[in-house]
């Protein structure tokens, strides 16, 4: 059950539709399902404005399985699944019809996704071809939550007139997601000629000095740009959640 939901249903009881005790009984559903291995929250979206996402890494197919049917019956209209292995991808569309997976970012959808109610756009930029992964795992992540995303990928700093190409998408974004690899300048870049909150991710990608993301990661943090903050080494999900909440102050 997510905010809009206890809206309508104070809502229905205010025209007379509901009775406040069918509405009560509604609202006291309990919070979560103990499946054993696993426990739903059902109320994430009431707390928080935004349901539970299901982190699919670790997790048998059926596992995965379980916990989306478990949500939706609930009320959940859509279900995100991050980190999904291929298994469980299968299993799920031969067992939800409205289910879609994308084998690139290892992101799963069970639903369709909400209308874009965020305030702006949300610009979702990559260094280069290698970072897309990470960048449609943040991108789907801010679509699930009702924001519309643009996409600008492979705009490093190795050709930096690929950026400037797109300065209208840039200035006229309300948050950017800045993903890269290798050494991670493009944060820094964009954070300095974007007049909104830019979120860092750095990713594992680039030869071994990188350290698998942490030469990447260490550059953002350091950024001389103001308005940049940094989440974690190819943590897209983290971005793309923290984007659509800015999005939707």
């Amino acid at each position: 059950m997510e905010s809009r939901d206890i809206r309508e249903i104070l809502q229905s009881v205010s025209t007379g539709n509901l009775s406040v005790e069918d509405a009560l009984l509604k609202i006291k559903e309990a919070p979560y399902e103990d499946l054993g291995f696993a426990k739903p929250d059902f109320h994430r979206g009431v707390r928080q404005g935004a349901a539970e996402v299901i982190y699919g890494a670790g997790k048998t197919p059926e596992q995965v399985l379980k916990i989306t049917n478990s949500l939706r019956e609930h009320g959940q209209k859509t279900v995100l699944i991050t980190r999904m292995k291929d298994e469980a991808a299968d299993l799920l569309k031969k067992n939800i019809p409205d289910f879609t997976y994308d084998e690139l970012s290892h992101v799963g959808i069970a639903g369709e996704l909400p209308l874009k109610d965020g305030k702006g756009k949300i610009v979702v930029a990559t260094g280069g071809t290698s970072d897309i992964p990470v960048a449609e795992e943040a991108a789907k992540t801010a679509e699930v939550y009702g924001n519309e995303v643009v996409r600008l990928y492979d705009v490093g700093v190795a050709g930096l007139h690929r950026l400037l190409d797109h300065m209208d998408e840039i200035m006229s974004a309300r948050v950017i997601i800045a993903i890269a690899g290798m050494e991670g300048a493009l944060a820094s870049v964009i954070g300095g000629l974007a007049d909104c909150p830019v979120i860092a991710v750095p990713t594992s990608v680039g030869y071994g000095a990188a350290f698998g993301g942490i030469s990447a990661l260490l550059s953002m943090l350091n950024s001389c740009a103001s308005g940049v903050s940094v989440v974690n080494i190819d943590n897209g999900f983290g971005a793309g959640y923290m984007a659509s909440m800015i999005n939707h102050l």
